[in-house]
């Protein structure tokens, strides 16, 4: 892929249709989710010491859900998603610091 290909796909992967998700209607209640979006892209040329060139790119894209508007009755209100896997990576690292903590403590006291 050239570089300007993948430029102009770059341009088209981060529109905001990535992040916001068609209004979902039920029972009175809309709701349109969101997502953090992020992407880069890179690429280059060259020439080696025999006169050959070439050319490479890379893009990559990354999303995740941070929540959702919801439209009940005329009010919006913003619903955030919930990580599990940032919750429990959090609550393990508190979880052995305080067992490196109570460790100490009672070290200490019997020296």
């Amino acid at each position: 892929m050239k570089v300007d290909e993948l430029i102009a796909k770059s341009r088209d992967a981060l529109e905001a249709k990535r992040v916001y998700t068609e209004p979902y209607e039920k029972d009175g209640i809309t709701v349109i989710a969101a997502a953090a979006v992020a992407g880069g892209a890179g690429g280059g040329n060259g020439r080696d010491d025999k006169g050959q060139e070439g050319e490479g790119s890379g893009f990559g894209l990354n999303a995740k859900p941070v929540g959702a508007f919801v439209v009940k009755n005329g009010e919006v209100r913003w619903e955030p998603a919930i990580d599990v896997n940032r919750l429990v990576v959090t609550v393990g690292a508190v979880a052995i610091a305080a067992l490196f903590v109570a460790l100490r403590v009672v070290r200490s006291r019997q020296g």
